[in-house]
């Protein structure tokens, strides 16, 4: 089993179960207490969890961090990210959202030809060694738990530009195709990011419908393609293609 396919198990473990012990963990993946109390040490150093006497519970923070919502449905995020980049042509010019599943699309496209421009900094750091990529890192307030950058600064960077194709996140998709957010100060930077760009496809995995989220980002209206693992038969899919929406389901 990949490290990364433990670490989610793990941590689906301690959110659904609480604290749980080395030698339980070491059961369910099927691997060795020191491989488990590897993977336990990795995810502490993220900030994911916190050690207890025999085994480990995940953090309490108010907000989960990237690396902890990484380790969620990494999979279908990753599936989602590769049929993305397939729909990329050498030359595009790009933008991409802040988000995990936006950068799982940032890790198949290196060797590609490609400008990107992003206040993603885990974008960033996944491409900023590929040399045939034009990276534009955009300015703003760093936002450390969610390695992003926001504020005024990266709007008005956002608006001097202009993008072949927005790849943009959502924390939940509403059954009328609208796309919310959960942190109120990320929501000005994406819809500017939509004014930007002349092609926006949302890139969602199931857990996103409905997901959560209180402010709204966008409706169906603004999405040309939307790239998701969800079921045919959510009600979602039927309003975006009753909006003009192009779905691709992986």
């Amino acid at each position: 089993m990949l490290a990364q396919r433990r670490y989610e198990l793990i941590m689906q473990t301690l959110r659904a179960e609480g604290p749980v012990a080395v030698t339980v963990l070491g059961e369910r993946l099927g691997v060795s207490q020191a491989t488990v109390r590897r993977d336990l040490a990795w995810l502490e150093d993220q900030g994911l969890l916190h050690r207890v006497r025999g085994g480990a519970a995940a953090s309490t923070s108010l907000e989960p961090s990237f690396a902890a919502v990484a380790t969620e449905a990494h999979e279908a995020k990753d599936a989602i990210g590769q049929r993305a980049a397939e729909m990329i042509s050498d030359g595009d010019v790009l933008l991409l959202d802040i988000g995990t599943t936006v950068h799982r699309l940032a890790v198949h496209l290196r060797g590609r030809q490609v400008t990107v421009m992003t206040a993603n900094m885990a974008v960033y750091e996944e491409l900023v060694s590929e040399p045939d990529i034009e990276l534009i890192l955009l300015g703003g307030v760093v936002r450390r738990n969610y390695r992003s950058l926001v504020g005024f600064l990266t709007e008005d960077a956002v608006r001097q530009l202009r993008a072949d194709t927005l790849f943009i996140g959502t924390s939940g998709v509403r059954g009328d195709g609208t796309v919310m957010d959960t942190t109120v100060v990320e929501v000005p930077v994406r819809r500017a990011m939509i004014e930007s760009a002349d092609r926006v496809v949302l890139l969602a995995d199931a857990e996103k419908f409905p997901g959560n989220g209180f402010a709204t980002v966008c409706g169906p209206d603004a999405l040309d393609v939307v790239v998701t693992n969800v079921d045919e038969g959510d009600g979602a899919l039927d309003s975006f293609r009753e909006n003009g929406v192009e779905v691709v389901v992986v």
